[in-house]
């Protein structure tokens, strides 16, 4: 059977690596395809048409020939359009932004399409290159929160996750990698109130703009970082995650 071809699929390249002299491969994400593996032969050589377009957080058009002999196949990458719109993000947006493509490579199965994820994804890549000032932690936030519902990993946020008990809109609660959302410890300093969970419950919903998402992680984001970071190394194994070691070996310095 003639392999596929898929032409000016929406994309952003999350990974590289080096294939042979001249050729990489590229770990895409897709908007109605998913996470994709691309061979991009030839791009290393300084006249190649793909050098200076297979960009990380750049939007593209990609054209490629996909192999149907298995799910975990490369594919052979034909063209590359750079779409434009944005520069890249510079200092804490770029690390961030490479903190989100790892946690996509790691939670994302291949040929999984999640297309209102990579809406998402293009919003914060465009929050990220611009003048984003105190937003970079809400929208980073935001997205994680979205992509573990997204994938099935996040428990609802308006009940206690292992007796469904509702939440008391005074009482603290606290997520947990084992154990979902559940009543806070007095040791527990990372918590929110029952009424600030159901906020962010009610702004995850369906249909729900993601500005009204953000409007609801701001004045709590802090909080919400330690028990979100948490949930995601759980489900992302070992070993840490590469950013945030990196970010932790900086803070050390």
């Amino acid at each position: 059977m003639p392999a596929r071809r898929f032409s000016n699929e929406p994309a952003f390249v999350l990974h590289r690596y080096d294939w042979s002299e001249s050729s990489v491969i590229l770990e895409v994400f897709t908007r109605h395809h998913g996470r994709t593996a691309l061979v991009a032969k030839g791009a290393k050589k300084p006249s190649s048409n793909f050098r200076p377009v297979l960009l990380p957080l750049q939007p593209l058009h990609l054209t490629w020939t996909h192999s149907d002999a298995g799910a975990g196949d490369i594919h052979t990458l034909k063209g590359a359009e750079w779409v434009g719109g944005h520069i890249m993000p510079t200092g804490d947006a770029l690390l961030s932004g490479i903190y989100l493509n790892e946690l996509l490579l790691r939670l994302l199965a291949r040929d999984d399409p999640h297309a209102a994820l990579f809406d998402t994804y293009a919003d914060v890549v465009r929050v990220l290159a611009s003048e984003h000032g105190e937003a970079l932690e809400p929208v980073l936030r935001s997205f994680e929160l979205l992509l573990l519902r997204e994938i099935g990993l996040l428990p609802a946020l308006d009940v206690q996750t292992l007796t469904f008990t509702a939440l008391a809109p005074q009482a603290r609660y606290a997520l947990v990698a084992e154990g979902g959302l559940r009543a806070a410890t007095a040791a527990e300093r990372a918590s929110l109130s029952g009424t600030q969970w159901r906020t962010l419950h009610e702004a995850l919903q369906e249909g729900v703009h993601f500005t009204n998402l953000l409007r609801a992680c701001a004045p709590v984001a802090a909080e919400l970082k330690p028990q979100l970071r948490t949930l995601l190394q759980y489900h992302c194994g070992s070993p840490l995650l590469r950013t945030r070691q990196f970010m932790m070996d900086m803070q050390s310095l």
